[in-house]
Order: C-alpha cells, then sequence, then structure tokens
C-alpha cells in the first residue's frame, strides 16, 4: 500500500540556514533535526512554533548548533513532549555544544532564551541508539522503523533510514562525508540501494576542496611560520564535532621531533574542554578503524593527548606561554573565546587567525573570509562590568524586593485555590500578631444534652485568614519576625528599665534574652 508522504522545510533550504523539516509519512510526522545559528534567528522559530503539538518524534544527525541547537528552546519554551533519538555521541557531544553556547552567551550578557535546566530537560528526552540499530515506533507510527547509517563528518554522525510497511524507503542524508578522516570512517553508501525518497542538500555541490595533504601542509606551515616570528596563532573551531580531528592531528604533529613545534605551546579553549576529550577517550569504538587498531594495540588511548593543554577560561590561557596555538570555539565567532582572542590578537600582525570552516552568513568569520583584505572591522563588544555605586545600590535593592516577593509567594501568600486575591486584608481584633495556635486533635469532648452554640461566621467585609497546618503545627511566617519590627534599645534606656526591673528575679531576665536572641538568629538564618 502506497503511503502519503509529504516534506514541510522549516528552514535549510535555498540558502545556508540551520536544518529544520517536518516529514509526515501517513499520519506520523517527523521533526528531521532542530538546527540554529549563533546570532539566534528567531524567523524560523515562528514557523515551527505552528506546528509543534503535531510532531510524533524527533530524528537528529550530528551535535552541532546547526542540527540540534533550537531544541533546548523548543523543549523548554515551546512545549515540544515527544520521543527524541539520536546516536550515542550525538547525546553527549550534543550536550557539550549546547552547555558551551550557552555559557559563551551568559558570560557576555544576560541570556535567557533557554537555560541550563531546559539543555538537560531536552537531553532527557533523547532515546540513545547504536549504527544500524532499529527501532519500530508505535501508536501512529505503527509500522514505521528508523535505523541510523554512519554518516561520517562528526562523531556519532547519522544517515537516517526511515522504513514503512517494508515498502517505502526514505533516506534522510545531510551533511554526510563519504571520504575516510584520521578519527572517523566515511559514510557507509553501499547499504543504500534506491531508496523511494531521498532527502539530502547540496552545500558542497560545487565547492572544490582541495587534497587532505595540500591543506594539512598548508595550515601547519603558516603556523610554523607565525610561532618562529613570535606571533600567536588562533583557530576557530567547533565545540565538540571537528575540533577533534584537528586536536590529534595537532597534538600528533607536536609529538614529532622533526616537527620543531614542541618549544610552543598548543592548547584547546572552551568552557567545557575537559569533558569534550573525556568523552572523546570514552567513544573510540565510534571512530575510524585505525584509532580503534592504535587503542587496541596498547598504545595508549589516541586522545590522551600529550602536548595540548585544556583551558577553560582567559585567565587559564593567560597562564600558558607565549608563542601559542589556541583551539578556541566558537566557529562563528559572534560569541565565546575566539571573539575574545580576536578582539585582543588581531591588532598585532605577527598572529594569525585561522578559520576551519564556512560560517554562516551574517557572522563575524564569514566577513573575514568574504572580505580577506579588509583592515577595519566595526564591531559590538559586549561585557560584564561590576556594578558600582548608584547602580549597585538599585540592583541590590530589586534583588530584594524580588527575594522579598518569592518568600511571601512561597511561605506567606495565600492559595489561588483557597481565597480569592481580591480579599481586602484588614486587622484581626483580640489576638496578637505572633500569637500561635495548636491544633486540637479529634473530635472536641462535650455532653449532648445542652444546645452547642452555632459557630458565628465574620461577616463582610472582614477576612477570615485561614491557618494552614503540617505535620508539627500552624506554619510560621517568618517574614513578620523581621528585625525592623523591634525596637533595638539604647544603652541609657536598657540602664532605665535596668533599674526599674532590679527586683525581678534573674530567671525573668535570661527568659526574655533568650526570646529577643532566638528571634534574631531566626531571622538571619
Amino acid at each position: 500500500m502506497t503511503s502519503i508522504i509529504k516534506l514541510l522545510p522549516i528552514s535549510g533550504v535555498h540558502g545556508e540556514d540551520p536544518h529544520c523539516y517536518i516529514l509526515q509519512v501517513d499520519e506520523f510526522k517527523f521533526l528531521l533535526d532542530c538546527g540554529w545559528d549563533e546570532n539566534f534567528n528567531m524567523a524560523h522559530i515562528k514557523e515551527l512554533k505552528k506546528h509543534i503539538h503535531q510532531i510524533d518524534s524527533v530524528l537528529l544527525s550530528y551535535p552541532d548548533i546547526l542540527h540540534l541547537g533550537a531544541l533546548p528552546y523548543v523543549v523548554g519554551k515551546c512545549n515540544l513532549d515527544c520521543p527524541i533519538y539520536s546516536t550515542i555521541p550525538v547525546y553527549k557531544m550534543g550536550q557539550m555544544f549546547m552547555y558551551d553556547l550557552y555559557q559563551s552567551r551568559n558570560n557576555i550578557e544576560d541570556f535567557d532564551l533557554f537555560t541550563l535546566d531546559d539543555v538537560d530537560a531536552a537531553f532527557d528526552k533523547i532515546i540513545q541508539l547504536k549504527y544500524s540499530q532499529t527501532i519500530n515506533l508505535k501508536g501512529k507510527g505503527q509500522g514505521i522503523a528508523i535505523t541510523p547509517l554512519p554518516g561520517g563528518h562528526m562523531i556519532g554522525g547519522a544517515i537516517w533510514r526511515i522504513v514503512k510497511d517494508g515498502e517505502e524507503d526514505i533516506i534522510y542524508a545531510v551533511d554526510f562525508n563519504h571520504k575516510k578522516e584520521r578519527h572517523l570512517n566515511g559514510c557507509i553508501l553501499e547499504t543504500i540501494n534506491r531508496p523511494s525518497l531521498l532527502i539530502t542538500d547540496s552545500y558542497n555541490a560545487t565547492y572544490l576542496q582541495p587534497r587532505r595533504r595540500l591543506r594539512d601542509e598548508q595550515l601547519m606551515t603558516n603556523v610554523l611560520q607565525t610561532l618562529r616570528n613570535g606571533g600567536n596563532v588562533l583557530i576557530a573551531v567547533d565545540t565538540a564535532g571537528r575540533v577533534l580531528e584537528l586536536a590529534h592531528m595537532m597534538d600528533q604533529i607536536w609529538r614529532s621531533q622533526d616537527s620543531g613545534l614542541m618549544s610552543y605551546s598548543l592548547a584547546l579553549l572552551n568552557n567545557v574542554s575537559y569533558n569534550v576529550v573525556e568523552f572523546a577517550k570514552s567513544q573510540v569504538e565510534w571512530m575510524s578503524d585505525k584509532i580503534m587498531r592504535s587503542f587496541e594495540g596498547l598504545k595508549g588511548n589516541p586522545f590522551q593527548f600529550k602536548h595540548l593543554q585544556l583551558c577553560h577560561s582567559l585567565s587559564e590561557l593567560n597562564k600558558v606561554s607565549e608563542p601559542k596555538v589556541v583551539l578556541a570555539s566558537m566557529p562563528g565567532m559572534e560569541c565565546g573565546f575566539s571573539r575574545d582572542l580576536f578582539i585582543q590578537w588581531c591588532s598585532n600582525p605577527r598572529n594569525s587567525i585561522i578559520l576551519t570552516s564556512r560560517s554562516l552568513p551574517g557572522t563575524l568569520a564569514r566577513s573575514l573570509i568574504e572580505n580577506p583584505n579588509q583592515r577595519a572591522i566595526e564591531l559590538t563588544i559586549r561585557r560584564r562590568v561590576r556594578l558600582e555605586g548608584a547602580e549597585l545600590e538599585e540592583h541590590m535593592r530589586k534583588e530584594k524586593e524580588k527575594e522579598l516577593k518569592f518568600i511571601y509567594r512561597e511561605f506567606g501568600g495565600s492559595d489561588s485555590s483557597e481565597e480569592s486575591e481580591d480579599e481586602m486584608e484588614v486587622d484581626r481584633g483580640g489576638s496578637a500578631r505572633h500569637d500561635l495556635m495548636m491544633k486540637i486533635e479529634g473530635r472536641p469532648r462535650g455532653g449532648g444534652f445542652f444546645k452547642q452554640a452555632k459557630k458565628s461566621y465574620p461577616m463582610f467585609p472582614v477576612k477570615e485568614e485561614k491557618i494552614k497546618w503540617d505535620d508539627y503545627g500552624e506554619i510560621i511566617k517568618y517574614f513578620v519576625f523581621r528585625l525592623e519590627d523591634y525596637m533595638i534599645l539604647e544603652p541609657t534606656t536598657m540602664e532605665e528599665e535596668n533599674k526599674e526591673n532590679k527586683m525581678e528575679n534573674d530567671d525573668s531576665v535570661q527568659g526574655k534574652t533568650f526570646f529577643f536572641l532566638s528571634i534574631a538568629n531566626y531571622n538571619y538564618f
């Protein structure tokens, strides 16, 4: 039986936008990738919001921002609630990408599009798969099977095969690489045989790439010349994808005695550099055959770097001796350490800036690629600075107001389901402000012969405050015990009062003093 198949491109067509597509197979809808860019363009996100509640499953191809960057936003802010499928490395390295992206933005501005909790919530929904592992969907997806196949390009990268009832064979393959690299095998095209529908991209259709040996020679020649002239080298890379290829290659070259590079420093700079390397060590089975053989030959883990120093901040990088080569995130240089180092180093003609990928239009890196001879660049620099004087006082006042509102809402505010918010608040007479009422357990004792007086209920506009209880009695609204509610006696006043009360016994005085101290300590806590 022929299935009804529809493809709705949200982003990633007629340009170099992030990948995001909706594939409908009969009544089941897949979201193929959920990418974003470093500038967080909301254009395609607005279009995606219209279809959020219709999506039944998400398939992720690669761990970088262009393929899953918008996932925390649509899960945390748009309430996307469905299974998400990816390979194990995409799950692990994708988290590193998003942590680094969030921290890079939050270091320079108040970033609120998503939080780290949104990142964790999104990745908690991911179902991790291995290559060639087939999953049969249920419910609306009855009869549909999905299988990830090796896609190259990045560790864990996948080409997705979607099969309906064993007849309709749909292949989703974007950004795949059929060439074998140092740390990755190429994609396996032999397993794909005449699919019913092929969804792919043409990003590199007209791009003629030089041979790998020539590219490596040009890279190392530029690096060596810069270092010998006393300059530093900035290499803009991603967080946990293509950086593994460069880091492994450069550490191997640094180990060679003939390279002449052992006297220079080599560093990896991003917010999660240690975790990236540790994850790479634990995922050797997802890498190339050469990496596997070197690992099985008892030569040690290929990602146990000898010369590459891991840094997480500019202060740590400053401790690394110069001249040095720094692999810094982000590749588009719109934020992150690559932008910070570019601002610091670009004015020195002895330094070099190396861009390892074609970034999206509108980024600083793309501007440098398209205008290599440009001598003057206008940049907007965002930095966090310490507040001082009136600004600091205003900030502290606002923070205190937020804290008091939170305390009142959590412990002192009335539940909207119990009391109306528009009732007038009046003081009740007959009881002190801080009196506690003990809870009466069980039914009150009394005879049934005499008529019991009916309970009199307060009439409008008197408000009857409902008292909340827990296992220990009435809940104390501790915000009413603030120290400013109590009058602090002056020394002269205290001496006069002591003279008037000199006939009282010591126990009474100690009792009053203890009560005041307990209130002060409770308020401080």
